[in-house]
């Protein structure tokens, strides 16, 4: 490669609505780097700017917020638009109380903290305490609280955090009783949770990496150990390593009674094999009970020598079974609950089977005995997405509800009667009842009919010019619920259309649709998304100057092959944190994880072909009128890395013929998304929508 030589351009002072004048953009060094696929030459030009810690790259990014904060500050309305956010977030969010060892606790934010705080009280009406509080782990709010495992006895409390963001996890240990935090502390784990056992737990973790690499090198030879409290991490015992395999996931958990260590390998299909080893039997080997990684095998709970376990085995749509602990292989399991509707969530709760089933995108919950007989439905509030919390052998059982307009409610639920109260309600600053939600059913491109929910105001007309913020993921057998979120009120208030599409590739009507939606079927996802924006259009909801795709992740994939395949269809396009270069998504950290839904460039000619086909980055076209775009990534993000929308944006900003901006928006100390601070998720939601609503021509009234 050759050595890099960056020349900045300087800024364009505008004074005008920056739409009308053709930016000028920061100039980004080329080199002649060029890989070849099957005898096919690629160039990669940017390639340079994988180098996420180079002093070139850092200078490029300084440059390029420059751009993008100038722009975003001349948006008229911005500052009261983070203004009237700021005013809807500052609400009370309480989780769901979760009872352990005859207390309670839950997370609370009590409006505009960065990271919620976990609270305990003794009884439901007794006085909350602070039992952690992630806020005072850092001055800025960018350590997140990742998860919290009490020890089975109780004396032990096990939680993991994240800094700016990334998948990186340590973990700590206090005192449940007093609150003390004790010396022990884990480094370098990641995709983990701590399981109990005794005076000890299990946890997952890497090899340290290489100083300077932390966050792009890829993440192999994942191990399992054994943390003995009081012990440095030094002398943690190795329990399980797979050197065969160095690029696959290994995770542990324990059943409550610390009978049984369940082992997950995962990372090289759809789903995942699972070992078991009885830890009553001293030196017991793990027992491998699957051996199909394109099966989804979860263990629910252990009662007895039953193990009761979901999975999509022999039903795309999933079902549960049983099976013995002294005949644990998958050919000796028995099914319980047959296949029906999508199972998406199955607990035992009060020694009865709670699960919850999507259909038709929107969650339903029946309650049934362990002997797999339906008991009961549980009726919810509306369509939307429940959550429930409760023990296996403890009656008291809460639920937790969301759908577009209703935030998060907690309800008491009483199995016995099968009816609920409201335990525990937010109030917002907006008046739900303004604003209506309907599901339509569209035919993508291939006639399969697509579910899309659409939430606005009761009064819109449908006059063909209505903004539109179109939102979908398709892919990894994630579904889209409903779920509220104040960041949209604002839209919403001014006239906008929040559409939500359940396109394929998720798990909304189980594998079968997910499996739609990979490798070389990827096409369809596109399509699906894209006959969203045309329905939308031909009912008269809008029209192509009005749309917003939205997206993160493998939803940012979604956005940026659609502006490339459809640039005449949308006016603003917000690729976020995407997955834009599919020839080398699988060369960083965890990104070979994603060849069960993609497939790779080195699998076959026709799988390169196939890929380099609808790839964001190798699809742009010089010449072509791209919508306004502004691209979002982070400095931290150790899951989709920074490099995917840096070579994008460079590309797209090069080869973008007309006025739209083609920004990108690099935030600091963040990652992929999850534990980002209130104040940061402010700031951006402000620019995302401020971007979004200036460049759909709104003008919007705070």
């Amino acid at each position: 490669m050759k050595k890099v030589t960056l020349l900045m351009s300087g800024i364009m002072v505008m004074s005008c609505a920056p739409q009308q004048k053709k930016l000028v953009y920061p100039e980004t060094a080329k080199v002649d780097t060029v890989d070849v696929y099957f005898g096919t030459q690629v160039p990669d030009p940017y390639r340079w700017l994988e180098n996420d810690t180079s002093a070139a790259t850092t200078a490029w990014v300084e440059a390029q917020n420059k751009v993008t904060n100038e722009y975003l500050s001349q948006i008229p309305f911005r500052e009261n638009l983070l203004k009237r956010l700021t005013t809807l977030a500052d609400y009370e969010k309480i989780s769901a109380p979760i009872k352990k060892h005859g207390k309670y606790y839950f997370s609370k934010n009590d409006g505009l903290q960065n990271q919620s705080v976990f609270y305990v009280q003794d009884s439901l009406d007794g006085e909350p305490r602070v039992f952690l509080d992630p806020n005072k782990l850092s001055d800025d709010g960018t350590v997140a609280l990742t998860g919290l495992y009490f020890s089975n006895d109780g004396k032990y409390t096990a939680y993991s955090i994240s800094r700016s963001g990334s998948d990186w996890s340590e973990i700590f240990v206090m005192d449940t009783e007093s609150g003390k935090l004790l010396e022990d502390h884990i480094e370098w784990a990641k995709f983990t949770g701590a399981a109990w056992q005794g005076d000890g737990f299990y946890y997952s973790a890497y090899d340290a990496p290489a100083k300077g690499k932390e966050f792009s090198n890829v993440n192999e030879k994942h191990k399992i150990y054994y943390h003995k409290i009081g012990e440095p991490q030094s002398k943690d015992k190795l329990i399980y390593q797979n050197p065969a395999y160095p690029k696959r996931f290994y995770t542990a958990s324990t059943s409550e009674d610390e009978r049984i260590l369940f082992l997950t390998e995962s990372g090289a299909g759809r789903g995942n094999n699972l070992f078991i080893r009885d830890l009553k039997k001293p030196n017991s080997p793990f027992i491998q009970l699957t051996t199909d990684l394109d099966y989804q095998y979860y263990p629910i709970e252990v009662i007895g020598d039953q193990m009761y376990i979901y999975t999509n085995y022999g039903a795309p749509k999933n079902r549960i079974m049983v099976a013995d602990i002294n005949r644990p292989k998958l050919e000796d399991w028995k099914e319980l609950v047959p296949e029906s509707e999508a199972v998406s969530n199955a607990e035992v709760i009060g020694g009865k089977l709670f699960l919850t089933y999507d259909k038709d995108a929107s969650n339903h919950a029946y309650v049934y005995g362990l002997d797999g007989k339906q008991i009961q439905e549980i009726q919810l509030p509306s369509l939307g997405s429940v959550g429930f919390s409760g023990n296996k052998d403890d009656k008291e059982c809460f639920f937790g509800f969301t759908s577009f307009t209703i935030p998060g409610a907690t309800y008491k639920y009483d199995m016995d009667q099968n009816t609920y109260e409201l335990y525990r309600a937010p109030k917002v600053q907006f008046n739900s009842d303004d604003f209506v939600t309907e599901q339509v059913f569209f035919a993508s491109k291939d006639g399969v009919k697509i579910p899309m929910f659409l939430t606005y105001k009761k009064d819109l007309k449908k006059d063909g010019k209505n903004p539109v913020f179109l939102y979908g993921y398709g892919g990894f057998g994630i579904s889209l619920n409903p779920g509220f979120s104040a960041m949209r009120i604002p839209f919403l208030e001014n006239g906008g259309i929040y559409a939500q599409v359940n396109l394929r590739g998720g798990s909304e009507y189980g594998e079968d649709w997910h499996v739609a939606g990979t490798k070389m079927q990827k096409q369809n996802v596109f399509d699906d998304f894209i006959s969203a924006a045309e329905y939308l259009i031909d009912q008269k909801y809008t029209n192509k100057d009005k749309i917003a795709i939205v997206g993160g992740s493998n939803g940012g994939l979604l956005v940026g092959a659609c502006m490339t395949q459809r640039p005449d269809l949308f006016r603003v396009a917000i690729p976020q944190v995407g997955v834009m270069d599919m020839l080398r998504y699988h060369k960083f950290t965890i990104g070979w994880n994603w060849a069960s839904d993609y497939g790779t460039s080195e699998d076959s000619k026709e799988m390169f072909e196939y890929l380099k086909g609808y790839s964001p980055l190798h699809n742009l076209k010089p010449g072509t009128k791209y919508p306004a775009t502004l691209v979002t990534t982070a400095d931290h993000d150790d899951r989709v890395v920074p490099a995917h929308s840096f070579k994008f944006a460079a590309t797209l900003q090069a080869d973008n013929d007309g006025t739209n901006p083609t920004l990108i928006r690099i935030d600091s100390k963040a990652g992929h998304g999850a534990g980002k601070p209130m104040a940061k998720v402010l700031e951006e939601q402000a620019d995302i929508y401020g971007f979004i609503m200036y460049n759909l021509g709104m003008k919007p009234k705070f």
